[in-house]
C-alpha cells in the first residue's frame, strides 16, 4: 500500500500499512487498480473522440469512478470490484464502437489490454502491480505532477458528479477527464505538458463548479442568509452528513408528515440557505461539528443518520447501527440506501428515541453566497472607501482531526475589528460560531456554503476587482486555506490557473509535491505554508 493523497498521510510521508482514514491495504490496491482500468478505458475513450465517437455511459462513469476513489467515500471491496470490472465492459464496449466505425483500434498499452481476475484476491494481487508509483514518469518531478493532476480530477469528477446528479453537464468536462487519466500512462510526457494538464484541470474545474452552481441554484433557489439553531429540538431525529442537496431533498420530503426533526451536519450546514429546502417546517437546525468531535456526536445522536458524501469519518461499532450511507458513499456492513427509497432510514429513526426535551443552543448564520453578498456590494466598496473596512480574509478548506488545525481558530479570533472573513467549507466549523459582531451592518464573518460553493467565492473577487477597477491580487484580500483531500486539491488548482497569488496553505503541504514542483509554485504563484497566526497577520497586514 501507498497512499498519500490527504494530508493526514502518515508522518507526512505516506500511509503503508493501513490509510489513517481507516483505509485497508487491499481496498486501497483496488483503488489503484480501478484507476488503473480507467486510464485504458480513457485511451480508447480519447481515440473514439478524435473520431467523433461519444459515450456518455463512459463519461458518467469516469466521474463516478473516480469519485469513489476520493477519501473517506467508498472503503467497500465488493463495490470496487464491480466498478472495476465496469470500467473494463465500458472500454471494450468503446473498442467495439471504433471497430465498428472501421477506426484502427491498436492500442500497445497494458491497459487497454487489461483483464479483471476473476476474484477479489486476484483483483488485490493486480492493483498492487499497478499502484499509483508504477506510473510511468522520467523523473520524480514529472511522477510529482501526474500524482498532482490524478488528486486534481479526483476532486474535479467530485464537482461534475454532483452537478450530475441535478442534471447539469458538460462534454467538455468528460473530455478533459478522459484526456488527464490517459496521460498518467504516458512515457513520453514532460514536466512542461505535466504542468499544463495540471492548471488545465484547475481551469475545466472551474467549469464544473459553475455547472454545480446553476444546479444547486436552479433547484433550489439562491442561498440568502438565515439563523440556524444550534440546539435540539424534541422529538424523532434525522442527521444528514455531506454535501448532496439532492439526497437532503428527498429525506425531507419523504418525512413529511411522520414527526421526524431532519437536521443537518457538517457540510450541509448551508443547505438552510436555499429557499426551496428551507420551505420545510421540519427542518430544523444543525448538529454537530464536521469532524473534532464526530465519533461522539454521531454516537451519541439519537436518532437515524446518513451520510451522502465523504466529509466524514468512518462509522465507529459503538453507533453504525443507527449509520446509512447513499450516493457513492459505501462501507462494509453499513447499510446502503441505493434507489432513493430512504424507508429504512425512516424507520431506524421512528424505531430510535429522539430528542426527548427541547435544548437551548448557539445560533449561526449562513447563506452568504454570491448573489446574497453581491447584493450588499455597494455597502461594502463604500465602507472599503471610507477605511471602515480594511481587508478580507478568506478562511476556508477542510476540517481534520490532525493538530495543528487550531491555527484556523486562532487566526480568525486575532483578526482585528476592522476585517471582514469570508469562509466555506467544514473548515469554518473550527470558529463558525464565533461572535464577532458587524461593520455598519454587515456581518464580519459570512459563511458562503460549502466547498462546493467556491465558486461563490470567485465570483465575488472577480466582482469586487472590476469594481474596484484592480486585478483580484491587488484587492484587499487574502486567502488563508486548509486542506484535507483532493476536493481541496482542486480547488487550489483552480485559484492557481486563475493567477491568484500569495496563498497561504496549511495545517501542512501536499506530499505529493516534490521540492522542485514546491519552489515553481512558489516562484509562479508565491504560495506559502502557514506559520503562526500573529505571523501571518503581521505579514499581511503590516
Amino acid at each position: 500500500m501507498f497512499c498519500y493523497q490527504c494530508e493526514q498521510t502518515v508522518k507526512g510521508i505516506a500511509c503503508d500499512t493501513s490509510g489513517v482514514c481507516g483505509k485497508r491495504p487491499d481496498v486501497a490496491a483496488l483503488q489503484d487498480l480501478l484507476v488503473y482500468a480507467l486510464t485504458g478505458m480513457s485511451q480508447v475513450a480519447v481515440a473514439a473522440q478524435k473520431a467523433g465517437i461519444r459515450d456518455r455511459a463512459a463519461d458518467i462513469f469516469a466521474c463516478e469512478a473516480l469519485f469513489a476513489t476520493v477519501t473517506n467515500v467508498d472503503f467497500d471491496p465488493e463495490r470496487l470490484a464491480l466498478l472495476i470490472r465496469r470500467a473494463a465492459a465500458l472500454r471494450d464496449a468503446l473498442l467495439g464502437k471504433l471497430r465498428a466505425a472501421g477506426v484502427a483500434a491498436d492500442f500497445s498499452d497494458a491497459a487497454v489490454k487489461f483483464s479483471p481476475a476473476n476474484d477479489l484476491p486476484g483483483l488485490v494481487a493486480q492493483g498492487e502491480a499497478h499502484g499509483i508509483q508504477a506510473y510511468p514518469a522520467a523523473d520524480a518531478d514529472i511522477l510529482s505532477l501526474k500524482h498532482t493532476l490524478l488528486y486534481g480530477i479526483k476532486g474535479l469528477a467530485a464537482y461534475a458528479d454532483h452537478a450530475l446528479i441535478l442534471g447539469q453537464e458538460d462534454d467538455a468536462v468528460f473530455a478533459f477527464l478522459h484526456e488527464a487519466l490517459a496521460s498518467l500512462l504516458d512515457a513520453k510526457l514532460d514536466l512542461g505538458a505535466a504542468l499544463g494538464l495540471v492548471m488545465k484541470c484547475g481551469q475545466v474545474n472551474l467549469r464544473a463548479m459553475e455547472l454545480l452552481d446553476a444546479a444547486n441554484t436552479g433547484a433550489y433557489g439562491h442561498p440568502t442568509p438565515v439563523k440556524v439553531p444550534l440546539g435540539a429540538k424534541k422529538g424523532k431525529a434525522i442527521l444528514v452528513s455531506g454535501h448532496d442537496l439532492k439526497d437532503l431533498e428527498e429525506v425531507l420530503k419523504q418525512t413529511e408528515g411522520k414527526g421526524i426533526n431532519v437536521y443537518t451536519h457538517g457540510e450541509m450546514l448551508p443547505a438552510h440557505g436555499y429557499p426551496g429546502l428551507k420551505k420545510y417546517p421540519h427542518f430544523y437546525g444543525h448538529y454537530g461539528t464536521a469532524w473534532q468531535n464526530q465519533a461522539k456526536e454521531f454516537a451519541a445522536f439519537p436518532g437515524a443518520i446518513l451520510m451522502t458524501t465523504n466529509c466524514i469519518q468512518r462509522p465507529q461499532e459503538s453507533y453504525k447501527d443507527g449509520i446509512f450511507t447513499s450516493g457513492l458513499v459505501a462501507w462494509p456492513s453499513v447499510t446502503h440506501i441505493a434507489d432513493g427509497n430512504y424507508a429504512p432510514v425512516i424507520e431506524k429513526a421512528l424505531a430510535l428515541s429522539g430528542f426527548e426535551a427541547d435544548t437551548e443552543g448557539k445560533s449561526v448564520m449562513t447563506g452568504f453566497a454570491r448573489n446574497a453578498v453581491l447584493g450588499v456590494a455597494g455597502t461594502i466598496i463604500e465602507a472599503v472607501k471610507a477605511k471602515q473596512i480594511r481587508h478580507f480574509f478568506l478562511v476556508a478548506g477542510c476540517d481534520g482531526a490532525k493538530p495543528g488545525r487550531n491555527y484556523y481558530t486562532e487566526f480568525v479570533e486575532k483578526v482585528p475589528a476592522d476585517c471582514i472573513v469570508l469562509t466555506l467549507a467544514c473548515g469554518k466549523f473550527r470558529f463558525f460560531d464565533k461572535e464577532l459582531g458587524a461593520i455598519g451592518g454587515i456581518p464580519r464573518l459570512l459563511d458562503m456554503g460549502q466547498c462546493n460553493d467556491a465558486y461563490s467565492a470567485i465570483q465575488v473577487a472577480v466582482a469586487l476587482s472590476k469594481a474596484f477597477g484592480v486585478g483580484v491580487n491587488d484587492l484587499p484580500l487574502s486567502m488563508v486555506l486548509s486542506w484535507y483531500e483532493q476536493k481541496a486539491v482542486v480547488i487550489l488548482l483552480t485559484l492557481l490557473s486563475l493567477g491568484i497569488k500569495n496563498i497561504r496553505l496549511g495545517p501542512t503541504l501536499p506530499a505529493f509535491i516534490t521540492p522542485n514542483v514546491l519552489g515553481v509554485l512558489v516562484e509562479k504563484f508565491g504560495i506559502k505554508p502557514i506559520t503562526t497566526p500573529d505571523e501571518d497577520l503581521k505579514a499581511i497586514l503590516g
